[in-house]
Parts: structure tokens; sequence; C-alpha cells
């Protein structure tokens, strides 16, 4: 089978198998990397210990973290038994074992500031949604004007993560910076479309936020996502259950949402240290 001839059964079959459009992108792009890396190879005369080296190349020499591994480990499983029919000595099922570092989290006035140095209605109005909403970069470029409920003051996220569709709460500060966006650009489909029209892309949003970060002399290693995981950590600063923030945030697992526990402030503050004793007092 030839290149181009398997790159076009990879996709009819993830298209036939309902994946996301995301998901199908990234597969491919995973197929791409593979169809690099073994060069004149056929697929089929592959080995077991070829994908072992292929997998190390991504670790070593790429510096792919563990969630990067897991998904080039799935895009060589599908590759195989699905697309290929082909049994190979190898485990497909392999093990990866996960790290666990926090997320980086901006401090509320970290974001405001943020928002200050964006000077362009559009992109402000693009970073402040996120936050507002909690939401994920995909989510936000695939907002429909029709997506925005002011009556009940709820956004629907249509085919998140998962494709499923949850709602989120529509803050009334939001609410009025986005009527100030709708009158000044009047998105006609999307919520937030390029100059020739058609959704906003994703590299759009990151290159702004960077800009944003360098404006506002923000240190810390962050990218649009911790505008999500920022969401998250304020609200359990303020005591939100838990459980409704896993609703906000469309995770399946509360284990998934249990990170932000580890970032918030909100049950430190109400630590004591033992340093703090009486006894120590004539010390400081």
């Amino acid at each position: 089978m030839k290149r181009n001839e398997l790159i076009v059964k990879f996709q009819k079959e993830l298209t036939i198998r309902n994946y996301s459009p995301n998901t199908q992108r990234a597969y491919l792009s995973g197929l791409q990397r593979f169809l690099e890396f073994y060069d004149r190879n056929h697929p089929d005369s592959i080995s077991g210990d070829f994908l072992k080296n292929y997998l190390l190349f991504l670790k070593e020499d790429r510096h792919y973290s563990y969630s990067s591994l897991k998904h080039a480990l799935a895009t060589l499983r599908f590759l195989y038994e699905i697309v290929l029919d082909q049994k190979v000595n190898f485990d497909f099922d392999l093990k990866i074992r996960k790290t666990y570092p926090l997320p980086e989290v901006l401090s509320v006035p970290e974001v405001r500031s943020l928002f200050e140095k964006t000077l362009n209605l559009k992109h402000k109005t693009i970073l402040m949604t996120i936050y507002a909403c909690g939401l994920r970069i995909s989510e936000a470029v695939n907002l429909r004007v029709s997506d925005i409920d002011s009556e009940r003051m709820l956004v629907r996220i249509a085919q998140g993560k998962g494709r499923k569709d949850r709602l989120v709460i529509l803050p009334a500060n939001l609410l009025i910076v986005l009527r100030r966006y709708c009158h000044e650009y009047h998105p006609e489909e999307f919520l937030f479309e390029g100059t020739k029209g058609g959704q906003y892309s994703t590299r759009s949003i990151q290159a702004l936020f960077r800009r944003a970060v360098k404006y506002a002399k923000i240190r810390k290693k962050v990218s649009v996502h911790s505008l999500r995981h920022s969401f998250a950590t304020h609200l359990l600063d303020q005591g939100t259950d838990i459980r409704y923030i896993q609703e906000l945030l469309g995770h399946k697992h509360l284990s998934t949402t249990q990170i932000y526990t580890h970032i918030s402030n909100y049950n430190l503050q109400k630590i004591k240290s033992p340093f703090d004793a009486n006894e120590f007092q004539s010390l400081v």
C-alpha cells in the first residue's frame, strides 16, 4: 500500500468511527511523523523493536511528554490494529508511567493584568471568555453566536472533549464585554471569526496570549490553557464545591478535577503553622 493510500485509508477509518475533527487532525499528524521516521521502510515490514526505537526517539530526542507519548502509542495502535489489521510483536497496551506536575496557575491580579495589556477588543474578549467560562482553546474557537444564552445566563459548549455537550455559566461582566464586542465586530456564525470569516484559529489565540504575557511581564511558564487552570483554582479558592467545578470543566472523572485541590489556597489558609504559636512570637 502506497503512503498516500495509507493516509486516505487511515482518515477514512477515523471518520467511520466518528472521531472528532480535532482528534482526526492529531492522529493524522502523528501518522505523518511516524511515516517520516521510518522513511523508506514499508509499514508491513515494521518490527516490534522498530516501534520501541520510535517511541524511544520521541522520548529522548523530541522530549515528548507523557500525554504526547500516550498519543503516539494510540496512533500506532490504530494504524496496526485497525487500518492495517496486522499482528506485530509489540505491546500496544504498553504502560507508560505518568508524572504528576502541578499546572501553572495565574493569580487574579495576573489575569487582570493580562486583560489590561490586551488593547484589541476582539483579543481581550477571547481571553476573557476562555477564563470566565473555563474553556479549552478548541471550545473557544468552536463557539457560535447561538451558543450564548443571555436570558438563562448560560453558554452552551457543543461537542467538547469526548464529544460531549455541556452548559457553563455566563458571568454578567462577560456578557457586557460580549455585547460591546458583537456591536463592533458583528460576528455572523462563529462568535470569534477571522478577518476573512470562519472560525478564529487556535494559533492566533496562542500568539495573542503570548504577547499579553510579555506585556504583562509575567515570568511564569504559562499557556492559553493556564486560563482554564486559573478559572478552576480561583473557584476553589472561593470555596466552590469541587463537584460543580467538575461539571463546569466537563471532566468525566472527579479525580481529574481534584488536581486543583493541590494548588488552591482555600484549605491552606485555614492551616496554622506551628511556627505561628505564641512560644515563637518573641523570636521574630
